[in-house]
């Protein structure tokens, strides 16, 4: 049968107890290659392929080791973990010669090499592939080896591939994939053709998809996006923090200073579009005028999926540039303060209330919407003001009232993986707020103990005897038997092997000892 969309019943005459085995490959290249593929399970009964099945997830599973006497959390956890592993999906098969071969979305055609789909980077730029680059880096290796020829094929990356290019979300952020993955080590792959993919979709747009940056131009001659145009605030933030990553990505292959110029001064274009009087990111008008019907809470088309209370922390580049702005420390922890005590029902009005809104109303968090992407690196963002106590307060609440195991105990939206890695990355006790930084925040370990299986053959282990429901709050941190004042860890140091001890105690540590230049990342420093 042959058709644009066909269908089939096929049915047998059996007798009682009498089991029929069918086996059944596809292919997105060939009725030929559907045979191919079939010899993956010929000859194998049932049971067989299902043991083989269940042995690759034990294996990808695991990767950690969780122990806990809380058999709920173990359920939550593993649930996290396998949804993590879904996405992207693999587009690519394997000929009768062994090889790597794809159909593209793009052109039609067949090509040899790795190909990917079934993700949007809007989401998972921000800790799926960061997980994916520390659990699995051989995996993520093979998805740059896609991008590349992503980009070869259709001479853009994909912003939101289901697959090729979809007109979904705002933002550049294939940048901060690619140079996350090189950053934290990865190698093996074209890197000259995503650093010209990087520049290309830095100033170009793909018609009619979310690929390249729509008002590229606008944003390139102001210095952010006018309110004239749609989603402004959210795609200035968004292009700031991709030019980082660009900026980042170029030094690290060595392209020259002059090369790089227009991305490190446009990092901070963020600072465009702050209104000091509202100490929050305002919509901008091409003539420098802010809009002057803005409300904090209200839904307007200068921002996406959010409001300013959510979008206005989102400078995951440079904190301290924006703790500054701000008015310093301690009016920067007030402002986070204000987004979780704000009641969810402000607001939320001049583009539709969506399920994310619903649910934000709920759960009694204020404006905090954990169900959407943009606002879940949040709660760590009191580390980078020297209050970490209320990042373990918060980290921990939302991983209590937000997941469980039962079938209604999912917040939001998966998003392609990313709130599963949010989760993953959170019972460890620490999270990439900012991608390409080679740090992760600290937060509050959900385990008592907890093992990362390396890839490399190291292990990075995870110890909290004391830890339970009541005693989240960080006492004290050992690093190979040392005391840790830090508040964040480095990925190399964690990919080198590392056991972490943690103490941990029922009332906040308000005199942990932080310093200054022990602080996160931040591109201001």
């Amino acid at each position: 049968m042959e058709d644009s969309h066909a269908g089939a019943i096929v049915g047998f005459e059996t007798e009682r107890d009498e089991v029929v085995t069918a086996r059944v490959a596809s292919s997105f290249i060939s009725f030929e290659q559907a045979e191919q593929n079939l010899k993956e399970v010929t000859g194998k009964s049932f049971a067989t392929i299902k043991e083989q099945g269940r042995q690759q997830w034990n294996d990808m599973l695991g990767r950690f080791e969780a122990t806990d006497d809380n058999i709920d959390n173990l359920r939550t956890f593993y649930s996290c973990l396998y949804r993590s592993l879904l996405f992207p999906r693999k587009l690519y098969e394997v000929d009768s010669n062994g090889k790597i071969v794809h159909y593209s979305p793009y052109d039609g055609n067949i090509h040899d090499g790795y190909m990917f789909a079934d993700t949007g980077f809007w989401d998972t730029f921000r800790s799926l592939f960061p997980l994916l680059n520390l659990a699995y880096p051989t995996m993520a290796v093979e998805m740059q080896k896609g991008l590349v020829n992503d980009y070869l094929e259709s001479g853009f990356l994909p912003e939101w591939s289901s697959p090729g290019h979809r007109d979904c979300m705002v933002g550049n952020n294939s940048a901060s994939v690619v140079a996350d993955a090189y950053l934290k080590g990865l190698r093996g792959y074209d890197t000259e053709s995503l650093w010209k993919a990087l520049v290309n979709d830095a100033n170009n747009f793909l018609e009619h998809t979310a690929s390249g940056r729509r008002y590229w131009e606008d944003y390139n001659k102001y210095g952010y996006v006018p309110r004239e145009d749609d989603r402004s605030c959210a795609r200035t933030l968004e292009y700031a923090y991709n030019d980082w990553t660009i900026y980042q990505f170029g030094k690290a292959i060595g392209k020259s200073e002059a090369e790089l110029a227009q991305y490190k001064k446009n990092a901070l274009n963020y600072r465009n579009i702050y209104n000091a009087e509202q100490k929050l990111m305002v919509g901008r008008h091409k003539d420098g005028t802010f809009n002057p019907d803005f409300k904090a809470c209200d839904w307007s088309r200068d921002f996406c999926e959010g409001n300013s209370l959510h979008w206005s922390f989102c400078v995951f580049h440079d904190p301290q540039g924006l703790i500054n702005l701000m008015g310093g420390k301690q009016e920067f922890v007030h402002m986070l303060d204000t987004v979780f005590t704000i009641p969810g029902k402000e607001g939320m009005k001049s583009r539709g209330m969506i399920h994310e809104m619903r649910e934000m109303q709920v759960m009694n968090m204020g404006q905090y919407a954990h169900g959407n992407q943009p606002i879940q690196h949040m709660p760590y963002l009191y580390g980078y003001a020297g209050e970490p106590w209320k990042t373990q307060y918060w980290v921990r609440r939302v991983m209590n009232q937000l997941y469980s195991p039962l079938v209604d105990g999912y917040c939001g939206d998966e998003d392609n993986g990313q709130t599963s890695a949010w989760y993953v990355f959170s019972a460890m006790g620490f999270y990439p707020v900012c991608p390409g930084s080679n740090q992760y925040v600290l937060g509050t370990p959900l385990f008592k103990d907890l093992k990362l299986h390396l890839e490399n053959g190291k292990t990075v282990s995870f110890s909290a005897p004391k830890n339970s429901e009541e005693n989240y709050y960080v006492e004290a941190v050992k690093f190979n038997g040392k005391n840790y004042t830090k508040n964040y860890f480095d990925h190399t140091s964690l990919i080198n092997g590392a056991k972490i001890e943690y103490t941990m105690n029922n009332t906040p540590n308000h005199n942990r000892g932080i310093k200054t230049e022990d602080e996160p990342y931040s591109f201001s420093k």
